[in-house]
């Protein structure tokens, strides 16, 4: 049976507190890229990054989100690095990358090409070692019945300790320790690890703060609705999984549907989520795109980028196909020349022009509506974001079987992307 759904976002007096925040103007029509500064080269350095900065501006990237920069806990650390997500110091940076001045530099050539630069921030936690315990600040960590630091209770975060939101110096020192990175490095904001475990009132209260230095992006690592209220984007776990199953033939095309009722539900319209075919939790512990998405790779990145609300990720490596799990706490690398073409350059570059030049896909409120179809007989569908009175329409049709399609396409458009599952249609531009 063919249904056809328009989705309109919904406003709630709930999200009245979302004005608190203002999203940069610079991130209306951005892309964002992850980088694994150990995994990214050979050396893992922050210079070995520097250097690929205008390869990754000429395939379209706005946004490089940097995971975890600083010095890693040798206490309970796992395997011979450790985790990324154990600060020993909030205020350095982790010497096998680099030094400050290293680190100083990635950033400037960043702004240079006209990038922005953001850095993962571990708030919830640090390594059971961190340089607050050395300074006699016990009282900043969750303590267990003998008065010991412990780690974040219901996890095998072994290597981390716990911190107390209860603790009011805790809190400003955090602050500082963000403000630091901003002010010395001149950032552009942050991504936030498992923010949802932090208390709301902390990232109101560190947002405020913060922009008193300059506007700022924050990305939080949680799917609550109540985050946007201090972030300008949430992930997309739940969709992501949605692809998986698809992509699997545990799901078909009417999940979709579903997700996208439910989210007009939840998130008004000026909300962004990150939807990704893949990141660096998911590279390491659940597999590649290939293992979990088999040939649909790409045609799921094309979903997550049509998708209304949708702010797309690009995971270190995928632009040069890879096909690999990269381990979480010892060294390895993207296992290619960058120099070397590769036609997932091409596909993300074509992707990620689609997002600057055209309206229909900006970020947030700034993207047109989404009008979507679906087909469960033949398991397709057809997303259409476009907006009465305008003339910019994209338009994708996605098949999940090897039957045709019913769809017809919106006159005058230009076929711009043809990859297995997915084809992508866009107005002619002037």
């Amino acid at each position: 049976m063919l249904k056809s759904i328009l989705f309109t976002a919904l406003s709630f007096l709930a999200f009245s507190s979302i004005a608190q925040r203002n999203t940069p103007d610079w991130a209306q029509n951005a892309t964002i890229y992850e980088i694994n500064v150990r995994q990214f080269s050979k050396d893992g350095t922050f210079a070995q990054v520097t250097k690929q900065l205008p390869r990754l501006k000429s395939m379209g990237v706005d946004i490089l989100w940097l995971m975890p920069i600083h010095p890693i806990g040798v206490k309970n650390r796992k395997g011979s690095l450790g985790s990324y997500y154990a600060v020993q110091d909030y205020k350095a940076v982790n010497r096998e990358f680099g030094d400050l001045n290293d680190f100083k530099a990635l950033v400037n050539k960043a702004h240079e090409l006209g990038m922005y630069v953001i850095i993962d921030w571990v708030a919830n936690h640090s390594s059971p070692d961190n340089v607050w315990l050395d300074q006699g600040h016990k009282d900043w960590y969750t303590l267990d019945s003998t008065g010991n630091v412990q780690p974040t209770i219901g996890t095998d975060w072994w290597d981390v300790a716990d911190l107390n939101y209860d603790n009011q110096d805790m809190r400003k020192e955090m602050i500082s320790s963000m403000k630091y990175w901003v002010q010395e490095c001149n950032i552009d904001g942050f991504r936030c690890d498992v923010a949802g475990w932090v208390p709301m009132d902390f990232w109101m209260q560190a947002r405020k703060e913060l922009e008193t230095v300059k506007p700022l992006f924050m990305l939080a690592e949680s799917e609550g609705a109540d985050q946007h209220q201090a972030f300008d984007m949430t992930y997309g776990w739940e969709f992501h999984h949605i692809m998986n199953e698809i992509a699997q033939g545990h799901k078909n095309v009417s999940a979709v549907a579903e997700y996208a009722a439910k989210c007009d539900t939840l998130w008004p319209s000026e909300t962004m989520k990150m939807y990704f075919n893949t990141n660096h939790d998911e590279n390491s512990w659940n597999g590649t795109v290939q293992e979990r998405m088999g040939d649909l790779g790409n045609a799921m990145y094309v979903l997550a980028s049509m998708i209304q609300r949708s702010f797309p990720l690009i995971y270190s490596g995928q632009e040069a196909g890879l096909n690999h799990r990269y381990p979480f706490f010892t060294k390895d690398t993207v296992g290619v020349e960058w120099s070397s073409p590769h036609a997932q350059a091409d596909f993300f570059a074509q992707m990620l022009a689609l997002k600057h030049e055209h309206h229909a896909l900006f970020n947030g409120e700034l993207g047109y509506d989404m009008n979507l179809d679906i087909d469960t007989a033949t398991n397709s569908m057809m997303i259409v974001r476009s907006k009465e009175g305008e003339e910019d329409i994209v338009a994708a049709v996605f098949e999940f079987s090897e039957l045709p399609n019913p769809f017809d396409i919106p006159q005058n458009l230009d076929l711009v992307i043809d990859v297995n599952g997915a084809q992508v249609w866009a107005s002619k531009l002037d």
